[in-house]
């Protein structure tokens, strides 16, 4: 919308306010409302859709002014969530480079400081616990707390699951909610599916909010389970706020060195696919429980 545009709603809805002898003070909302309506109804294109400047399609076309290769800049922008061929303003950003920067900052934010949606966790019918930190500020400044379980919730998880499976699943917000809201739904059912067929028996999963990775370590030592996989989200950057982990550990104790953990990252629509995700994760812990071993141990 152009200041032009803009002047002639502002015009037409105080004309409007003049004609029914209203006043900026005694005018009601509804008549404000009805006034813009009439403006914008004279003017089809003052209210026209604005795009997504954070949607990757919007991300994605070149705003290099006169680029030499502009075919091989679209091959480029088409393989990477790279910020590449934005241009410039004089010495500074283009606004719209700018302002998805900042859109996806607030993306970022958000997800790092939200909830996941208790719905979805009923939906995937996973019961909830929350580790030592008793709130999001607490999650996020003492990273300890968020490794460990009190006696009180020790007890639950063991009261609520099947104890020594050959593998235990864990879904834990970690640093990004939208990472689980985005991702979760179609990763779970596969790995579990995946792994069952395989012929491994499956421990009752359940969500752990405030989680950091090394709780399913508490986690795997309670329960007995030879294979403990966490699905976890991941720190969210600029380029996504939906990416998602899966660290997996055989034999898991408190306590255990972290290069024994087998990492498979970058699990969202841009990276590798939920879906493509949950048949490859029941491979790697195929490939461990074979082993017996996971992390720098395990031998491919």
């Amino acid at each position: 919308m152009d200041n032009n545009q803009i002047d002639s709603i502002v015009k037409a809805v105080m004309a409007q306010l003049a004609a029914s002898g209203g006043t900026t003070e005694s005018v009601s909302p509804a008549q404000v409302q009805r006034a813009v309506e009439t403006a914008a109804a004279s003017d089809s294109t003052a209210f026209a859709e604005i795009e997504d400047i954070a949607a990757p399609e919007v991300k994605h076309r070149p705003l290099l002014d006169n680029p030499a290769d502009p075919d091989g800049l679209q091959r480029m922008l088409s393989k990477t969530p790279a910020r590449i061929g934005v241009g410039k303003a004089g010495a500074r950003l283009k606004t719209k480079t700018y302002l998805a920067l900042r859109a996806d900052h607030a993306a970022a934010r958000d997800s790092v400081f939200a909830d996941v949606d208790e719905g979805l966790i009923e939906k995937m019918n996973l019961f909830a616990v929350q580790t030592c930190c008793h709130d999001r500020n607490e999650h996020l400044t003492r990273p300890d707390l968020g490794r460990k379980f009190s006696e009180k919730t020790a007890a639950q998880i063991k009261a609520h699951c099947t104890a020594n499976p050959d593998v235990q699943f864990i879904v834990s917000d970690g640093l990004s909610s939208k990472a689980i809201e985005a991702n979760i739904e179609n990763v779970l059912p596969a790995v579990m599916d995946g792994v069952k067929a395989l012929g491994y028996s499956v421990g009752t999963p359940f969500f752990v909010k405030f989680g950091r990775v090394a709780c399913m370590d508490h986690a795997g030592e309670l329960l007995g389970s030879k294979v403990t996989c966490i699905l976890i989200g991941e720190r969210p950057g600029l380029g996504t706020a939906e990416s998602m982990s899966a660290y997996i550990t055989y034999g898991s104790k408190v306590g255990m060195s972290e290069s024994l953990r087998t990492v498979v990252s970058n699990i969202h629509k841009g990276g590798i696919t939920p879906v493509e995700a949950g048949a490859y994760l029941a491979e790697v812990i195929d490939l461990i429980m074979k082993n017996k071993a996971s992390g720098v141990n395990l031998k491919k």
